[in-house]
């Protein structure tokens, strides 16, 4: 069996915007090194000057040096059919593997993680680090962030924890079976194995114990070890193995909670690495109001977090068309509710379909108690109903609730005190949650789906 000893400088932290500038390979036969290569590589593109201070490596001195469309095949034929051995393994991995697809090869190599491994076999350090392991175990480093010589230190890292494996770590590792090559260097297997496999949501946690990451899943287990499956080069899945040092997880009664349960999270603790569902808000409202004169005014407009609204809308025109329907059916002035802005009387007036209220003819009284039955025919729209569905447990059911076509809450409830006592009592029970467009469509959409669980309040 022989192993690759890896190591590699780049312009920056990610493969798919980011280029090597340096590659070092010792074949390990697993007692000693039987063969070593290392190389610049001109990466065709200035080196960032933070970079130049950490490793030492110029623009100008890789001038003359190889691109890596010029040494590519020699580097997929040093790593070809070995165990590919790095500290922080999944760096360089994807890094060498994103360019040599790019120049035609495909690198399919088994993993070792020098960082897990030390974990495991030399608990309780200080730091994982390359410098700071290294110094704690006495293993010199030559030449400190160049690629030949970490590559150095880390191979006579390999030979201490090939030495200490008296439990067969490294072989059990290197299973199929084994998540061990696909995990972040820092994340212990155990958290993965103690996620079940239920609906829940989970948050990926940093060193000092920070949320970084929520997420949603059906299945907790599954959904987690995805993450860190395949090798894609882009800078969130970087950031992702680099900062995840422990997970947490809530399990819920079904995926429909935990999206929502999710939605609210991402709200509350506001993760860095959760942009797409930060940006969700709906965009336009539709508002009432009272003017100067006292005629009651209907206007769609942008969103406003501590407004109340009538109706919430994902696109103007949806709103629009909405408004159109109710000025239609109640005989509405258009020019009072804003969809005609440009002359003093709207064009229904003269068409006979509005009374005048936008020219003072219809009464602050007589306007305002037809806009009123508008208004309450919008309340009635606004459905109340409970979706009735599977527990966490076996013997629990979950509830959630939407009253007057808003969100509630959710819970969890006994079947017995369900048919006992109806749903009053769940309903004092529950947890309150945040409602917006996004979470009452997802359940407007499964009561829907499943109009047996549906029960109306």
């Amino acid at each position: 069996m022989l192993y690759a000893v890896v190591d590699i400088e780049t312009t920056g932290g990610h493969a798919s915007a980011n280029r090597i500038t340096e590659v070092a390979i010792n074949i390990h036969d697993g007692q000693k090194i039987i063969e070593s290569y290392s190389t610049l590589i001109n990466p065709k593109r200035d080196i960032p000057d933070y970079i130049t201070a950490l490793t030492g490596i110029s623009n100008e001195m890789l001038v003359d040096a190889p691109s890596f469309e010029d040494v590519a095949l020699q580097i997929y034929q040093l790593l070809h059919n070995k165990i590919f051995v790095a500290h922080n393994v999944n760096f360089d991995y994807s890094f060498l593997k994103h360019h040599l697809s790019y120049a035609g090869y495909d690198l399919q190599c088994k993993k070792l993680c020098t960082v897990r491994l030390s974990r495991k076999l030399f608990p309780g350090k200080v730091s994982y680090s390359l410098g700071k392991l290294c110094n704690a175990l006495q293993i010199p480093i030559q030449n400190r962030h160049r690629a030949a010589g970490d590559a150095d230190a880390t191979s006579i890292l390999f030979n201490l924890l090939l030495e200490s494996d008296a439990d067969g770590i490294i072989s059990d590792m290197l299973k199929k079976t084994s998540k061990e090559q696909v995990l972040p260097p820092h994340l212990d297997k155990k958290h993965i194995l103690s996620l079940p496999n239920k609906p829940g949501v989970y948050y990926f946690k940093d060193s000092k114990g920070k949320i970084i990451y929520v997420g949603k899943a059906k299945d907790l287990k599954k959904r987690v070890t995805s993450h860190f499956t395949g090798n894609k080069p882009n800078r969130q899945r970087q950031d992702f193995l680099r900062t995840i040092y422990h997970i947490d997880y809530v399990t819920c009664g079904t995926e429909l909670m935990a999206l929502i349960l999710e939605a609210n999270e991402i709200k509350r603790l506001w993760p860095e690495n959760n942009r797409a569902m930060k940006r969700y808000e709906h965009k336009y409202d539709l508002y009432v109001f009272e003017d100067q004169n006292g005629y009651m005014r209907l206007a769609i407009d942008k969103h406003k977090k501590n407004n109340y609204a009538l109706q919430s809308f994902n696109n103007l025109l949806e709103g629009y068309n909405f408004l159109n329907q109710l000025v239609d059916k109640y005989q509405l002035c258009a020019r009072l509710c804003y969809l005609q802005k440009t002359k003093t009387k709207c064009i229904a007036h003269e068409n006979g379909q509005c009374f005048g209220a936008c020219s003072g003819i219809e009464t602050v009284a007589v306007y305002n108690k037809r806009l009123n039955s508008a208004l309450q025919d919008i309340a009635s729209l606004q459905p109340s109903f409970a979706l009735v569905d599977e527990g966490r447990e076996n013997e629990e059911l979950s509830c959630l609730i939407v009253e007057n076509g808003k969100f509630y809450g959710m819970g969890y409830f006994t079947e017995k005190t369900y048919l006992e006592e109806g749903m009053a009592p769940i309903k004092d029970n529950i947890s309150i949650y945040q409602s917006n467009s996004y979470i009452l469509n997802l359940i407007l959409h499964h009561a829907e789906q499943f109009p047996n669980k549906l029960y109306k309040l």
